[in-house]
Protein backbone atom coordinates (compact mmCIF):
# COMPACT_ATOMS: atom_id res chain seq x y z
CA UNK A 1 0.00 0.00 0.00
CA UNK A 2 2.78 2.42 0.91
CA UNK A 3 4.50 1.93 -2.16
CA UNK A 4 1.48 2.74 -4.34
CA UNK A 5 0.87 5.56 -2.25
CA UNK A 6 4.42 6.95 -2.96
CA UNK A 7 4.27 5.71 -6.66
CA UNK A 8 0.96 8.06 -7.11
CA UNK A 9 2.60 11.44 -4.69
CA UNK A 10 5.88 10.58 -7.27
CA UNK A 11 3.37 10.97 -10.42
CA UNK A 12 1.38 14.05 -8.89
CA UNK A 13 4.84 15.70 -8.26
CA UNK A 14 6.17 14.87 -11.26
CA UNK A 15 2.94 16.27 -13.40
CA UNK A 16 3.01 19.37 -11.04
CA UNK A 17 6.67 19.94 -12.19
CA UNK A 18 5.42 19.76 -15.92
CA UNK A 19 2.47 21.74 -15.21
CA UNK A 20 4.58 24.75 -13.93
CA UNK A 21 6.49 27.12 -15.71
CA UNK A 22 10.66 26.80 -15.64
CA UNK A 23 12.87 28.71 -13.61
CA UNK A 24 14.75 31.38 -15.29
CA UNK A 25 18.41 32.39 -14.69
CA UNK A 26 19.30 34.96 -16.51
CA UNK A 27 22.51 35.69 -15.69
CA UNK A 28 23.25 38.06 -18.71
CA UNK A 29 23.62 41.88 -17.98
CA UNK A 30 20.35 42.34 -20.26
CA UNK A 31 16.76 42.47 -18.27
CA UNK A 32 13.61 40.99 -19.54
CA UNK A 33 12.10 43.96 -18.06
CA UNK A 34 12.26 47.44 -20.10
CA UNK A 35 13.66 49.40 -17.88
CA UNK A 36 10.87 52.44 -16.50
CA UNK A 37 11.26 55.63 -17.57
CA UNK A 38 11.64 58.25 -14.78
CA UNK A 39 7.91 59.32 -14.95
CA UNK A 40 6.78 55.68 -14.37
CA UNK A 41 9.47 55.43 -11.45
CA UNK A 42 8.50 58.20 -10.02
CA UNK A 43 4.65 57.55 -10.14
CA UNK A 44 5.87 53.91 -8.67
CA UNK A 45 7.44 55.41 -5.94
CA UNK A 46 4.86 58.46 -5.02
CA UNK A 47 2.25 55.20 -5.71
CA UNK A 48 4.08 53.43 -2.44
CA UNK A 49 4.68 56.28 -0.51
CA UNK A 50 1.11 57.23 -1.01
CA UNK A 51 -0.29 53.28 0.05
CA UNK A 52 2.51 53.77 3.01
CA UNK A 53 0.56 57.00 4.59
CA UNK A 54 -2.70 55.34 4.15
CA UNK A 55 -1.71 52.64 6.30
CA UNK A 56 -0.60 54.10 9.04
CA UNK A 57 -2.56 57.25 8.94
CA UNK A 58 -5.96 56.68 7.46
CA UNK A 59 -7.79 55.70 10.97
CA UNK A 60 -6.67 58.97 12.07
CA UNK A 61 -6.55 62.04 9.53
CA UNK A 62 -9.46 60.60 7.03
CA UNK A 63 -9.35 57.87 3.88
CA UNK A 64 -7.54 60.61 1.49
CA UNK A 65 -4.45 60.68 3.14
CA UNK A 66 -3.13 58.60 0.69
CA UNK A 67 -4.41 59.81 -2.30
CA UNK A 68 -3.07 63.57 -1.06
CA UNK A 69 0.51 61.95 -0.30
CA UNK A 70 0.55 60.45 -3.08
CA UNK A 71 0.17 63.73 -5.53
CA UNK A 72 2.27 66.12 -2.90
CA UNK A 73 5.29 63.43 -2.93
CA UNK A 74 4.69 63.18 -6.77
CA UNK A 75 4.80 66.95 -7.11
CA UNK A 76 7.94 67.06 -4.60
CA UNK A 77 9.83 64.41 -6.41
CA UNK A 78 9.30 66.17 -9.90
CA UNK A 79 10.13 69.73 -7.99
CA UNK A 80 13.66 68.06 -6.74
CA UNK A 81 14.47 66.66 -10.07
CA UNK A 82 13.97 70.46 -11.49
CA UNK A 83 16.04 71.76 -8.88
CA UNK A 84 18.84 69.19 -9.03
CA UNK A 85 19.59 69.54 -12.52
CA UNK A 86 19.55 73.24 -12.25
CA UNK A 87 21.93 73.38 -9.20
CA UNK A 88 24.00 70.58 -11.25
CA UNK A 89 24.18 73.66 -14.08
CA UNK A 90 24.98 76.25 -11.84
CA UNK A 91 27.57 74.38 -10.26
CA UNK A 92 29.09 73.15 -13.64
CA UNK A 93 29.38 76.54 -14.36
CA UNK A 94 30.72 77.93 -11.33
CA UNK A 95 33.36 74.85 -11.28
CA UNK A 96 34.25 75.88 -14.88
CA UNK A 97 35.08 79.85 -13.87
CA UNK A 98 37.07 78.82 -10.99
CA UNK A 99 39.04 76.39 -13.67
CA UNK A 100 39.37 78.71 -15.70
CA UNK A 101 40.94 81.63 -13.32
CA UNK A 102 43.18 78.78 -11.64
CA UNK A 103 44.69 77.24 -14.64
CA UNK A 104 45.26 81.07 -16.65
CA UNK A 105 47.99 82.51 -16.63
CA UNK A 106 48.02 86.57 -15.86
CA UNK A 107 50.13 88.65 -17.87
CA UNK A 108 53.21 89.78 -15.90
CA UNK A 109 53.37 93.37 -15.01
CA UNK A 110 56.49 95.36 -15.87
CA UNK A 111 57.53 98.25 -13.51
Amino acid sequence: MSSDSAQSDLDQVIARMKSERPAVLNFSSESVRAEPTLDEARGELASAIGQLAHTIFSKKYGPLVGTVTKTTAETVLKNAEENLYRAKGDATLVIQELVDRAFTSKPNKKK
